[in-house]
């Protein structure tokens, strides 16, 4: 009787009885163990099924699901090294960008730096003594009599747009500058010397240090003067009169390049002061006096300026009077108040040999018609 494992016919001659291993390994590669077979995407029709229907295919397809392989080992260990790879490349790529993005020639330059602020101030020195009124009196019967009350006489001119900016770009220039205007020369804390920030947070980050730097040490450098960048008065002898200052004047914008807007804001600023210690009340203003500021300020915006809602100023020039010419305007204006008389001081005395930027600045002669001739003058 044959073994299980041995052809009918018994073992074939010279074979060994329950199978040879050089026979096996002959006829390994087409041995299909159970793995194969359960891999494979076609299956044969049993005996029975063939004999139930013998229209019936040999093989049948297999849903896709019955002939997944089990993941072998070597396939497992192949799909983590691809991953591994992958990853690596994916870490490669994205370094190689940061890389080329930080070295990268045709990066957009810099912005060029904020310019610094230039000022003039021409002091007016009157001939005669200041005329002395109700602040009411003085101003109707005075060049301002005229002028509008506070912001309503910063106006906005027509607006249109230009050939690189749009008109809601040329408002927005038009507005910041009528703003800081407003902010500069007519706010009554910023006049009395108290309140910066309104101002400062309107400028250029540029420009923050020499605006710091003109506040906590004004000098005249035609930089570095805080009467620059603000009309400010001394509260320890000038205190306002009227809150309500007269201004004429007019706001113009042109480009000043296909990124860049200027815009001049030229105004009179009429002021009524009185002294300090006069007190409070009506009969404190009896003897006030008009100060008046012809102001030329000159603004620069780039897009990002519009944008950022900032600006720079590039510009200033200024003539104030009744204001004696020895007097340092950097920090605070010293107006000369009703009653008193310019001095014969003269400006300062200027010496050639010095070296570095002068301090002395020139002084003009105030008009006489630009001096108010009130009804009822202070005696």
């Amino acid at each position: 009787m044959t073994g299980r494992g041995d052809p009918p016919e018994g073992t074939p001659e010279g074979g060994v009885p329950g199978g040879d291993d050089e026979f096996r390994d002959e006829y390994r590669s087409v041995v299909f163990d159970e793995t194969f077979i359960k891999a494979a995407r076609l299956q044969e029709f049993s005996a029975r099924e063939r004999m139930e229907d013998e229209e019936h295919a040999a093989v049948r397809s297999r849903p896709a699901g019955e002939a997944e392989s089990p993941p072998s080992e070597k396939s497992g260990i192949g799909a983590s090294k691809q991953g591994i790879v992958l990853v690596l490349l994916i870490v490669l790529a994205f370094g190689t960008a940061i890389y080329m993005g930080i070295r990268n020639p045709y990066q957009t330059p810099a912005a060029p730096p904020t310019e610094p602020m230039r000022i003039t101030l021409l002091p007016l020195a009157p001939r005669e003594k200041v005329p002395g009124a109700k602040p009411a009196d003085l101003y109707e019967h005075s060049p301002a009599a005229q002028f509008r009350t506070g912001a309503d006489g910063v106006v906005l001119p027509p607006v249109r747009r230009s050939a690189h900016f749009s008109e809601s770009q040329v408002l927005a220039a038009l507005t910041l500058a009528k703003e800081y205007v407003v902010e500069s020369s007519l706010d009554p804390d910023v006049l009395t010397g108290g309140a910066v920030r309104s101002t400062r947070i309107m400028l250029d980050p540029g420009q923050h240090e020499q605006f710091d730097q003109s506040l906590e040490n004004p000098r005249s450098d035609g930089r570095h003067e805080a009467t620059g960048w603000m009309i400010r008065f001394d509260p320890a002898k000038v205190a306002l009169a009227d809150p309500h200052v007269r201004v004429n004047g007019t706001l113009t914008i042109r480009e000043s390049g296909p990124n860049a807007l200027e815009v001049t804001a030229d105004h009179a600023f009429v002021y009524a002061l009185r002294p300090a210690d006069a007190g409070k009340g009506d009969k404190a203003s009896d003897g006030a006096s008009l100060f008046t500021v012809r102001r030329e300020v000159r603004f620069h915006f780039d897009r990002e300026d519009l944008r950022d809602q900032q600006l720079s100023v590039q510009q200033v020039a200024m003539r104030a009077g009744p204001l004696p010419c020895s007097a340092d305007p950097s920090d605070t204006l010293s107006p000369l108040l009703a009653g008193e008389l310019a001095k014969d001081d003269g400006p300062a005395g200027t010496d050639p040999y010095a070296r570095g930027r002068s301090t002395a600045s020139m002084c003009g002669v105030l008009a006489t018609s630009a001096q108010p001739s009130p009804a009822n003058p202070t005696k």
